[in-house]
């Protein structure tokens, strides 16, 4: 029935004495100090406490009582355990994780239980009938209390319908929340969890079963273990529905509960509900009071099974209804997110393209106001060439090279790169110039020493005395290094990039040229080299980037030679697609049959870097085609009309692809190993098609031009180059050249300088030229082959030699005079006997120089080694003849290159020290066992075949020397052309 009220259940209580007893035991348990607590704990509960003042190693002084609920733990912790638990064996102490722990009963003796506020402290039997008989009533009274919990928390779980209607319901918000916490907090708990929780041994006096939920009130061990813990029922009553509730939601069928781990937890507070922080440890509490625990967490973790308990289906329906609802939340959030998301995009987009924009105009406007600031300075420059150039003045050498990021990255060693320019410290002995050189590297005190010695040799050169002090001209150059070359080490940027981010740097330059004439030379001109020339506000001596980047390139300058009306070889330049390609090279292979190698430059690239080559002798209609051209003669075949050509290049167009893909091959192939690499840079970059000249004797030269501001062109240097390994690649010259006519050279060199000065080409470059004989009538003929924009290594070799020699490089006659010593002058006149001035005769010298000899074993030698062992070889400079051997150092720390100088009297004599120091310097820093990877081999084989070519002129007959003299190196069928320069007559 929904209103029949729960049945009471019947005990009958202590009786007065039993009860004043009881409560005069508890004082004393509840008393430590007490003399008769530790004997009241072993003989009703047979703990044995440990005396304090017993302890070893321990004053009387210094014990403690320790009182309150943690006397428990102080004697579990102290030798205080029962006897039993002692002589226990592991596998008895079932349901535990620790074999020696104490049990739930021992534990909850020790501890102080807490008295219900409804209970009274009991008076002793002496104080009357009437304090009795109220005592004991109030004691039926709080069992009466916890009879009516125990049988309202059956009635309800029996019927929920009679309990709703007889507690206040509380919200369906609530109870379905704190069953969905619940369920929450026992998802959460794992094995690991339950097994963490000190159990004690099952070892229980009062233990007793739940089955499905219930507990069978009238069950003697239920009714015993009432009987022992009846003063603290309150808090028992209280943790046994929470447990009750548990087990029938998860419908646990049974259930063996531990009574004295649930009164020691219950009285100890720990099954108090702290709200959702506690929830997991609560529920880990509720279990640990089961024997059967692991069982009963088994099979609480089964999934599904909270909603085989009690209202399961609307646990259920409220996880489906919950799980739902967050989904179409979770769904319509970031349906609301992706407009917000997509208008943070777009305003982010526009935002960064809005700043974009403001830099890409703030650097426009930026390097137009340097352009203009440059083209302004140029104009004053120009202007005030003159003067500028006869009084004193400072010179900023910044030897940077402007190359794209491709070309940087591919050099190796690109900072020593652009610091083989050293030699431009020697403008100095010209006594109105201060230099202040930029450094791209870190010199060492030992670089620094020795340019600082060696510059100072200026007073000892003119007087011809080794032993004359060293001048103070030393103190008229400068060598800066930029700080941004620690932040920058591994970028490969060029100078001007780094000087511009070195703002210690700029501020020391302008303190040294503030008040003075100044002027900047360059290298390969960059943006950056007009930004460090505007932030020092001195003029530039140099080309515009964008006009250097147009008429830089192979293609740039051919239109120049072009238009200067000077020879060139035939070819095709701009070449960008491979139908350019095969077309261009079928169609001058078809008009010039005399050619028997074609050559493939990229405009880009510099120094032979970017040269392939190929022979036409693979061509399988080449016979065919040569008895074509025999037939018609070179002049008609030249002169006639299209049509007799037409079948020949037809051939020739068939074969080109398969020719260029099986014999074309690169000239450096540590840059470009194969064709197909080659060919993708070519047509990338752009390129040319060249003829190789038609001849078994081949002679480059280089010539360096200064245009000046106020329009004159000058010849600074001229040379014959010493060729490298590949054939193509430049690594050193004899200065004077003696290759081509001197006035044929300057006619060609002035007509070049006007084409240069014209599209507005100002300051220092260089012309390639080749000469030959030509087959054909045996005449001299000049190709200008390749225009450099910006200062070479060979002129600032020319400087040093001038510095050491202090003579005059006349390019117009092809002679280096080097004028007598200021002693021999004096000699002269004192042997004379006159007062005038003595005419002596102007001795000449030759040159060969090496801007960049390369050896690996050089590293392992420090310089200060390396110059006592070439003193000990007799490698030096002979001050007063003005003749010897002079180095060029370039780095302090890898130290694997450096540049060399020798100076003879005659030609021969400079080749042969020049190739007598590589041999000796590579037998001294070499073994057997490590040779190193270096050119030195290669440019003696190359110095030994000119000393033969050179001898062989000199045996010539009267007639032949009439004409020009031109180097006669055969060529090898495999590889490209090598120089061979020879004294001319």
């Amino acid at each position: 029935m929904p209103n029949a009220r729960p049945q009471k259940i019947q005990i009958s209580g202590p009786s007065p004495g039993e009860k004043h007893k009881s409560a005069f035991m508890m004082r004393l348990l509840n008393n430590p100090c007490h003399p008769k607590n530790k004997e009241l704990m072993q003989q009703n509960y047979g703990i044995q406490f440990p005396h304090l003042h017993k302890r070893n190693g321990a004053s009387v002084g210094t014990q403690r009582v320790v009182t309150g609920p943690a006397l428990g733990n102080f004697a579990a912790t102290h030798g205080g355990l029962p006897k039993q638990l002692h002589t226990k064996s592991l596998p008895e102490c079932e349901h535990t994780n620790a074999a020696l722990q104490p049990s739930a009963d021992d534990l909850s003796s020790v501890q102080t239980p807490p008295l219900p506020k409804a209970v009274h402290v009991l008076q002793r039997e002496d104080s009357g009938q009437s304090k009795t008989d109220e005592s004991e009533k109030s004691c039926k009274r709080e069992m009466d209390v916890s009879r009516d919990r125990m049988a309202l928390g059956r009635s309800s779980c029996e019927n929920p319908t009679s309990r709703n209607m007889r507690t206040p319901p509380p919200s369906a918000a609530s109870a379905s929340s704190d069953n969905r916490l619940l369920t929450h907090a026992l998802a959460r708990l794992t094995p690991l969890n339950l097994q963490s929780i000190p159990v004690q041994a099952a070892v229980s006096k009062y233990p007793f079963t739940i089955v499905e939920g219930q507990i069978d009130p009238d069950a003697p061990d239920y009714c015993r273990f009432k009987k022992q813990y009846c003063l603290c029922w309150v808090a028992i009553v209280e943790a046994l529905d929470q447990l009750q509730r548990m087990l029938l939601d998860f419908a646990v069928p049974l259930a063996r509960v531990c009574g004295e781990r649930l009164a020691a937890c219950a009285q100890s507070g720990e099954l108090t509900w702290r709200g959702s922080r506690g929830r997991c440890a609560h529920v880990e509490k509720l279990l640990s009071v089961l024997e059967n625990r692991d069982e009963v967490w088994d099979l609480i973790c089964r999934p599904g099974q909270r909603y085989k308990g009690n209202g399961g289906h609307q646990t259920a329906a409220v996880c489906i209804q919950t799980c739902w609802r967050r989904y179409s939340a979770r769904t319509a959030y970031l349906l609301k997110l992706r407009p917000k998301w997509a208008a943070q995009i777009i305003a982010m987009s526009l935002l960064k393209r809005a700043k974009l924009g403001h830099l890409k105009e703030s650097l426009q406007a930026s390097r137009l106001r340097q352009l203009e600031n440059y083209r302004t300075r140029a104009e004053s420059l120009a202007a005030n060439w003159k003067h500028i150039t006869s009084a004193k003045r400072t010179i900023i050498h910044v030897p940077s090279l402007g190359y794209s990021q491709h070309q940087r990255l591919s050099h190796r060693g690109f900072d020593v790169l652009q610091n083989t320019q050293m030699g431009r410290l020697c403008d100095i002995r010209d006594e109105n110039v201060e230099v202040i050189y930029v450094s791209p590297v870190c010199l060492g005190e030992d670089v620094l020493q020795y340019y600082t010695h060696l510059l100072g040799l200026e007073t000892a050169i003119e007087l011809g005395d080794a032993s004359a002090p060293e001048s103070n001209c030393a103190k008229r150059f400068t060598i800066l290094m930029p700080e941004a070359l620690e932040y920058f080490s591994t970028r490969n940027m060029c100078l001007a990039s780094l000087l511009k981010y070195s703002p210690r740097t700029l501020k020391r330059i302008k303190n040294l040229i503030q008040g003075k004439q100044a002027y900047m030379i360059g290298g390969v001109t960059h943006i950056d080299d007009l930004a460090v020339a505007d932030e020092l506000e001195v003029p530039l001596l140099g080309t515009e980037p964008a006009v250097a980047q147009l008429y830089g390139t192979k293609s740039g300058g051919r239109r120049i030679f072009s238009s200067a009306g000077v020879d060139v070889p035939p070819g095709k330049w701009d070449i960008y697609t491979l139908e350019q390609l095969y077309e261009g090279l079928a169609q001058l292979m078809t008009e010039h049959m005399e050619v028997q190698r074609w050559l493939f430059k990229i405009d880009s690239e510099v120094g032979g870097r970017g040269t392939a080559y190929c022979d036409v002798s693979y061509l399988k209609c080449r016979p065919w085609a040569q008895q074509e051209f025999i037939r018609h003669g070179p002049k008609l075949w030249r002169t006639s009309l299209p049509q007799v050509r037409e079948p020949v290049m037809i051939k020739f167009l068939e074969e080109v692809p398969h020719l260029l893909a099986s014999y074309a091959r690169p000239a450096n192939t540590s840059c470009y190993p194969t064709w197909t690499c080659f060919l993708e840079h070519f047509l990338r970059e752009g390129g040319v098609i060249e003829a190789f000249p038609p001849s078994d004797s081949v002679t480059c030269l280089t010539v360096d031009l200064l245009v000046e501001p106020g329009g004159d062109v000058h010849m600074l240097s001229c040379g014959d180059q010493l060729r490298g390994p590949s054939g193509l690649e430049v690594v050193g010259c004899t200065v004077p050249q003696s290759s081509i006519c001197p006035d044929v050279l300057h006619t060609i060199c002035n007509s070049i300088g006007q084409a240069c000065q014209q599209r507005f080409i100002m300051g220092h470059l260089s012309i390639d030229l080749v000469t030959f004989l030509d087959p054909s009538n045996l005449e001299q003929q000049v190709w200008a082959i390749d225009l450099d924009l910006g200062y070479s290594n060979q002129l600032a070799m020319t400087q040093l030699m001038l510095m050491m020699t202090r003579g005059t490089l006349d390019c117009h006659t092809s002679k280096l005079e080097v004028s007598p010593t200021v002693r021999d002058v004096k000699s002269s006149v004192r042997h004379a006997g006159v007062k005038i001035r003595a005419q002596t005769s102007v001795t000449s010298r030759f040159a060969v120089m090496c801007t960049r000899l390369l050896h690996t074993n050089l590293s392992l030698v420090y310089y200060s080694t390396f110059f006592l062992m070439c003193k000990a070889q007799g490698i030096g400079y002979d001050v007063k003849a003005r003749q010897g051997t002079v180095f060029a150092l370039h780095d302090s720390r890898d130290r694997r290159s450096l540049g060399m100088l020798t100076i003879s009297e005659n030609l021969q004599g400079a080749l042969l020290t020049f190739a007598r120091n590589l041999s000796v310097i590579h037998q001294e820093i070499s073994a057997p066992n490590m040779q190193g990877a270096n050119n030195f081999k290669d440019l003696i084989h190359d110095i030994e075949e000119i000393l033969g070519m050179t001898m062989q002129n000199q045996t010539t007959s009267q007639e032949e020397k009439e004409i020009p003299a031109v180097g006669s190196e055969q060529l090898s069928p495999h590889k490209p052309h090598r120089s061979s320069p020879n004294k001319s007559t």
